[in-house]
């Protein structure tokens, strides 16, 4: 599935207008586009409250690589995804995380598919 990155600032703003999954390490943003695109589209934010640089920027490789690896099977088509990350980020186990993320997106899965 093609995933594209988010970088305009329009487009994060869409996606905080979505629903908000809040998990101890990142808060996860969905929204769905309603395009008729069903490219997944991802994008990362790390505030300066997290801390300086070197650890925001090991935060936000931490939240890629996890959407890496979850994103092509457990994202939600034709939707927005944003990971912002929290403070404490990266005191937190790499596989923890990915099971955050894991059930972070099942939760957005159940919320989005309405019943029919």
């Amino acid at each position: 599935m093609l995933v594209r990155t988010l970088s305009k600032r329009s487009e994060f703003l869409a996606a905080n207008r979505g629903l908000r999954f809040p998990m101890p390490g990142f808060v996860l943003l969905v929204r769905q586009r309603g395009d008729g695109d069903d490219s997944l589209g991802i994008g990362y934010t790390v505030s300066k409250k997290v801390g300086n640089s070197v650890t925001r920027n090991r935060m936000k490789r931490r939240l890629r690589e996890l959407c890496r690896a979850a994103l092509p099977e457990s994202g939600i088509p034709g939707a927005d995804h944003v990971l912002i990350g929290r403070p404490g980020g990266n005191d937190i186990v790499f596989a923890e995380l990915g099971e955050h993320l894991d059930s972070a997106l099942k939760r957005a899965a159940k919320k989005l598919v309405k019943p029919a």
